[in-house]
C-alpha cells in the first residue's frame, strides 16, 4: 500500500512539473527608459509572469533588488545609466519645472533627438552586448514602446514574437506602427492641454503637430534607429519596417475610465491600471497621522521625475502660505531633511506609499503634477485632483481630470497663494468632485477581468500561437496613398471632371446648333 502510495505520488509529481515545463516559457523584456516611473510600471507585468513560472529576463537601467521567488527571474543591468542622466541634468543646470511651457513642436524634436540616444546607451552597454551575444532563444521579446524601436530587433534576433508595451494609451508612438486610425479632428496630441472637443484654432494646430510628427519619425526617428539597430544587433532584418510594424500585440496603458475613448485595432489591449495592487499595511507612523487626521488629509506629490524640492522659491513660499490657513493636515513628499517654513499641519517625507495613502478614507484630495500613474491611482481609490501639469502628458491628464468633473487644472505659471487656495476650497467645499470620481472608480473596477490578468493572457496567448499575425491590419501593407484613397479619389475626380466637359461640350454644342439654326431662320426670314 505504502509503495503504491509512493508511485502515485511521483507519478503526480512528474505530471506537474510536466505541466509546469511546457506552460513556461522563456520571455524577454526590454526596458531601456531611464525612468522609475516607467520601470515601476512595466516591471510588474514581467514579476508577475516570473510568479506564473516563466523564466523571465529583464534588460533595464534598476534591477530588482527582490526578485520574485517563484519562476525564474534575471536582470541585465544597464548600470550606471541613472547616474550618467543626472550627471548630464546637473551639468546642465537643468530643472525640470522649466519645462512647462515647452512647445509641442519643440517638445517633439526634443522627444525625436533624446530618446534614440537614450536607447542607444541601452544597445551598446557590456552588459547588454554580452547578453546580445549570447547564444540564447526566447519565446517571446516585450520591447517598452518609447522611442526605442531599434530594441524591437532583438525578437528577430532571439527568434521570437514581438510584444510593444506602451505606458501611456494610443499615440503617434503606437498607431502608425499598427494601423490605428487617430484622426486630428477629435484626439489632441498626447503632449497638448486640449480639451475635447477642441476649438476650431486647437483643431489646426492638432492637424500641423499630427503632421509634423509623422513626417519627424519617418525622415529622422526612423532612419537613426535603423542605423542603431544594424550597428548593435547582429541578427537584424534587413531594415527596420521589416520588425517595426510586425508587434504581434500592443498592450497599452489606458481604459475608458481613464482616458478618452478612441479607436483600436484587435491587436491594442488596454490594460490601464495593471500596476495596481491591493494596499498594504501603512508604517505605524503614518497610520497614526492619517488616523488623528478629524478634518482630512491632503496628500501633496509631484511623482518620481519632478522632485518639490527643486520648485522655485516663490512657488514653495506660495505653497505653504496656503497650507498653513488650511484646518487639515497635510502630507508632502518632499526630497530633502528639511522644509523651511513647514507649517504645523505639515508632515514630509522623501518617499511615501501613494497607493496606500490613497486608500486611506480620510485623504479628502491629492495634489499632483497630473502624472498617468497617480491619475489611474487617485481613480482606482475614488480620490479628486488638483492637478499642478509641467510636461509630457502631464496636462492632457489634468484637462481629463476637468473634463470628467473629477479634478482642478492649476497651470504652473498661474500658482500663486490666491489661485492654490481658491482651487482647493473649490474641491473640498463641492462634493460633486468626490461623487464624480468614485463614479470613475466605480467604471475603473467594473471589468470582467483584471488588467494584470489581461496582460498576462495576452502574452501567453501569443506565446502559445507564436505570435498573432491573424490580429493584423490590411492597412499595414498599404501605400500611404491607397490607405488615404488618394488613387480612388483621383479616379473618381477625373471621371466628374471628365463628365463634367462632356457635359459642358454637349451644352455648347447644342447651343451652337440652336443659334445655328435661328441664324439661318432669321436669314431666310429677311430674304421672304
Amino acid at each position: 500500500m505504502l509503495v503504491k502510495m509512493k508511485t502515485t505520488f511521483l507519478l503526480l509529481v512528474l505530471v506537474l512539473i510536466s505541466c509546469y515545463e511546457a506552460n513556461s516559457a522563456k520571455i524577454l523584456a526590454v526596458l531601456p527608459v531611464a525612468g522609475r516611473s516607467h520601470y515601476i510600471l512595466a516591471s510588474t507585468l514581467m514579476r508577475a509572469l516570473a510568479e506564473r513560472g516563466h523564466d523571465v529576463t529583464v534588460i533595464s537601467c534598476f534591477g530588482e533588488k527582490n526578485p520574485p521567488k517563484n519562476g525564474t527571474y534575471r536582470d541585465i543591468v544597464v548600470t550606471g545609466a541613472m547616474e550618467e542622466l543626472e550627471k548630464q541634468m546637473s551639468s546642465d543646470d537643468v530643472n525640470m519645472f522649466e519645462m512647462e511651457g515647452i512647445n509641442l513642436f519643440i517638445n517633439a524634436l526634443f522627444m525625436a533627438f533624446m530618446l534614440p540616444t537614450m536607447n542607444e546607451a541601452t544597445l551598446k552597454h557590456e552588459n547588454v552586448q554580452k547578453f546580445i551575444n549570447s547564444g540564447e532563444k526566447f519565446d517571446v521579446v516585450i520591447v517598452e514602446q518609447f522611442g526605442n524601436d531599434a530594441a524591437k530587433a532583438l525578437s528577430t534576433h532571439f527568434g521570437a514574437p514581438l510584444i510593444s508595451l506602451s505606458a501611456v494609451g494610443a499615440s503617434y508612438w503606437t498607431n502608425p506602427l499598427v494601423g490605428n486610425p487617430s484622426p486630428p479632428s477629435y484626439i489632441p496630441d498626447l503632449m497638448s492641454d486640449y480639451s475635447v472637443p477642441m476649438t476650431f484654432c486647437e483643431r489646426l494646430v492638432n492637424s500641423l503637430v499630427y503632421v509634423f510628427n509623422d513626417l519627424l519619425y519617418n525622415f529622422i526617428v526612423f532612419p537613426k534607429q535603423n542605423q542603431l539597430m544594424k550597428k548593435y544587433i547582429p541578427n537584424a532584418p534587413e531594415h527596420l519596417s521589416d520588425v517595426l510594424y510586425n508587434s504581434s500585440i500592443v498592450l497599452l496603458n489606458s481604459h475608458p475610465s481613464i482616458n478618452q475613448p478612441v479607436p483600436h485595432v484587435p491587436n491594442m489591449i488596454e490594460i490601464g491600471g495593471f500596476h495596481i495592487k491591493p494596499p498594504k499595511k501603512l508604517p505605524q507612523d503614518l497610520q497614526e497621522f492619517l488616523d488623528g487626521a478629524k478634518d482630512g488629509i491632503i496628500y501633496f506629490s509631484m511623482g518620481s521625475n519632478l522632485k518639490s524640492a527643486d520648485l522655485p522659491n516663490d512657488k514653495r513660499d506660495a505653497i505653504l502660505k496656503t497650507f498653513a490657513k488650511l484646518k487639515q493636515k497635510i502630507l508632502w513628499k518632499w526630497e530633502e531633511d528639511d522644509l523651511p517654513g513647514k507649517p504645523p499641519n505639515v508632515k514630509t517625507a522623501k518617499w511615501l506609499p501613494q497607493q496606500e495613502l490613497l486608500a486611506h478614507p480620510n485623504v479628502r484630495l491629492f495634489i499632483t503634477h497630473g502624472g498617468l500613474l497617480s491619475t489611474t491611482e487617485t481613480i482606482y481609490h475614488g480620490v479628486p485632483i488638483l492637478a499642478i501639469p509641467i510636461f509630457g502628458d502631464q496636462k492632457i491628464n489634468a484637462r481629463s481630470a476637468v473634463t470628467s468633473g473629477y479634478g482642478v487644472y492649476l497651470a504652473f505659471d498661474k500658482l500663486s497663494e490666491e489661485t492654490l487656495t481658491n482651487s482647493i476650497n473649490q474641491i473640498l467645499n463641492n462634493k460633486k468632485y468626490k461623487e464624480n470620481v468614485q463614479m470613475r472608480s466605480r467604471l475603473f473596477h467594473d471589468r470582467l477581468v483584471s488588467p494584470l490578468d489581461t496582460a498576462i493572457y495576452w502574452v501567453e496567448y501569443v506565446i502559445r500561437h507564436r505570435g498573432a499575425p491573424h490580429l493584423r491590419v490590411a492597412a499595414l501593407d498599404l501605400p500611404w496613398y491607397k490607405y488615404l484613397l488618394l488613387d480612388v479619389i483621383a479616379v473618381i475626380a477625373l471621371v466628374l471632371l471628365s463628365s463634367l466637359l462632356i457635359f459642358c461640350y454637349i451644352v455648347k454644342l447644342i447651343g451652337r446648333l440652336v443659334c445655328s439654326k435661328k441664324t439661318k431662320t432669321s436669314k431666310k426670314a429677311k430674304k421672304e
